[in-house]
């Protein structure tokens, strides 16, 4: 029989050129099966085979669907591109959802996105100072629970240039076009992560103090240690950082805000979120808006929507598959 190591991790790579046909580990019904109940088990202990068998097939269509999706959106035209990606993120968050969550969707209210985005005016709109706004049902706030256990959402907005200058991958174009750096990255040696004293100084704090506040936003304790230059290190060859910690998927590293005022802890799950509804939305619904921007390129913000896309198709299933994996570990 079929068992899964208690370290699951080991078996996958999570190299972006490899992410979907790790994927592919999921298409046998017999082992999704024993995969969802060993991640109810610690959930629902006496429902976790009924459970596991009735969800199988649907965690499997939805990366199938999901799949289906960021191949077309590969191959299609810049224009659909983020309703493609947006659809096949939503499905990837589904089946996420059927780890933690035995009885998703258990409303319908669950089903809706759980954003809004405000009216678009015709003129002088810019992307990069456009929000978005969290709703209290839907798609959004259920993961951010079940996934994050995340609960202070509801009516919280995000503004779609704090919400790029988030994401690691687009530190060197924020510099390039505005001469901001958005990011400071953390050194690794071995298996430990140097913290630069650029931090400190951008954040006005000596090495203790850093210490005591980057421990009270990161959800889980920090493994520290001194070095023999006395610098700051966060030790451990397992060391996992999670926001506001943002790992760079194409260098490889992690980064944090160079500004403590720009200093978040949304996951990137859901930052990529917020930002493909909203690119959906203005394909769907702003096409005149859109297809200006695509044809003439005229200001700074095509260069952003256009790298962030090709980031999040690579690095938004890669972040899913994690998510999968460490539920069951």
């Amino acid at each position: 029989m079929f068992h899964f190591s208690n370290n699951l991790e080991v078996f996958f790579l999570f190299n972006p050129h490899e992410t979907w046909l790790q994927f592919n580990y999921f298409q046998s019904a017999s082992t999704v099966q024993l995969f969802l109940k060993k991640c109810y088990l610690p959930l629902e202990p006496e429902e976790a085979d009924r459970k596991s068998y009735d969800n199988c097939y649907p965690f499997m269509y939805y990366i199938e669907q999901a799949q289906s999706y960021y191949q077309q959106a590969s191959k299609s035209p810049f224009s659909i591109k983020p309703v493609l990606l947006f659809y096949g993120y939503v499905h990837l968050i589904k089946a996420g959802l059927l780890t933690v969550d035995p009885y998703y969707p258990s409303t319908t209210s669950v089903l809706a996105h759980g954003v809004s985005t405000r009216k678009k005016k015709k003129r002088n709109y810019e992307f990069l100072q456009d929000e978005v706004k969290i709703q209290k049902h839907g798609l959004c706030t259920h993961m951010a629970d079940k996934l994050f256990q995340i609960r202070n959402l509801e009516g919280e907005k995000f503004r779609m240039g704090h919400l790029l200058s988030l994401i690691p991958e687009l530190d060197d174009l924020f510099v390039f076009v505005y001469q901001k750096k958005n990011m400071v990255f953390l050194r690794q040696i071995g298996s430990d992560w140097h913290i630069p004293e650029e931090l400190q100084r951008a954040y006005h704090m000596g090495a203790d103090r850093l210490k005591q506040f980057l421990e009270s936003k990161h959800p889980q304790p920090i493994h520290w240690k001194e070095n023999e230059s006395g610098k700051t290190i966060i030790s451990g060859p397992c060391a996992d950082l999670k926001p506001p910690f943002r790992y760079d998927s194409c260098k490889r590293v992690y980064g944090i805000n160079a500004s403590i005022q720009a200093i978040s802890s949304l996951p990137d799950v859901i930052i990529h979120y917020l930002l493909l509804y909203n690119l959906s939305m203005i394909a769907r619904y702003e096409t005149e808006w859109w297809f200006d921007l695509i044809k003439t390129a005229a200001d700074n913000t095509y260069p952003f929507i256009h790298t962030f896309l090709e980031i999040s198709e690579r690095k938004s299933p890669e972040m899913i598959l994690k998510l999968l994996i460490k539920t069951s570990t």
